[in-house]
């Protein structure tokens, strides 16, 4: 990864006007922070919600149209997921970059057709594995020709509807690829609400901040308008208004790492 990266977008593409929205800031930031590289992320289907009544998405035709604009009005690269083999070629037509879920992270069928699209891919640690096992992961994505991948760490289960951070996890991925923080996820406290997951979003720039200290490639956050009203994770995004300033820190916290070599 030349550049570090920050990942961010609304959790699932409610419409097109709230994808332009949030694009827009990351233009600014990009504008602003040319040494950094900002992608816009959101997804068109969300195929793991906890209830089979919670919105899942539009669908992947209109996603990616709107993803596709996204790209054209603002220039920043997109990403979005993929949950079925058979996707990974239309959504490299549109993406910059193919996210492989956490739930998914050991198909291998899955690893396979991303990384044969030729695209980057980025690939969740799973909830349930230990950081040392992503180096398999690494090998699949290489035997399916991946040139550009990263693995995320987004937290691991930890008793029931819990999810920590094993901050171990960091240096020991970054063995294998680089690593990107999923700070908004990390927080996700998954089926906390019963029918649907709850969130700690207090704790999203504490943890970025202890990610950034230690050594990280890249950030992840999923960011909304109005987090009280987003179809899906919303206890666990940060308000858009709030973003540009917990980037602005964290970039400021990076600088003073490598300045002083700590």
């Amino acid at each position: 990864m030349e550049k570090f990266t920050v990942i961010a977008g609304p959790c699932v593409i409610e419409n097109e006007d709230i994808c332009l929205q949030v694009a827009d800031v990351l233009t600014d930031l990009q504008n602003e922070f040319p040494d950094i590289r900002f992608v816009f992320k959101s997804s068109y289907d969300k195929a793991n919600r906890s209830s089979v009544h919670s919105f899942r998405g539009r669908g992947i035709e209109f996603g990616l149209k709107v993803l596709d604009k996204v790209k054209k009005e603002t220039g920043l690269p997109v990403l979005t997921d993929i949950h079925e083999s058979d996707q990974a070629k239309p959504v490299s037509e549109v993406v910059d970059i193919i996210q492989i879920p956490a739930f998914l992270c050991r198909q291998t069928d899955l690893l396979l057709a991303a990384a044969r699209t030729g695209k980057e891919v980025n690939v969740k640690k799973g909830q349930f594995l230990a950081p040392w096992d992503t180096k398999n992961i690494v090998e699949k994505l290489q035997f399916g020709g991946a040139k550009k991948f990263y693995l995320t760490e987004r937290g691991v289960s930890f008793g029931y509807n819990n999810l920590v951070v094993d901050f171990r996890s960091l240096p020991i991925m970054r063995q294998f690829a680089p690593v990107i923080f999923d700070a908004t996820h990390s927080v996700q406290l998954p089926g906390g609400k019963g029918s649907s997951s709850g969130g700690q979003r207090e704790f999203v720039y504490p943890l970025a901040k202890a990610a950034v200290s230690v050594g990280v490639d890249g950030l992840f956050f999923e960011i909304h308008p109005e987090p009280k009203k987003a179809l899906s994770d919303g206890p666990n995004q940060i308000p858009l208004e709030e973003f540009p300033q917990i980037i602005k820190n964290l970039i400021l916290l990076r600088e003073f790492i490598i300045e002083k070599g700590i």
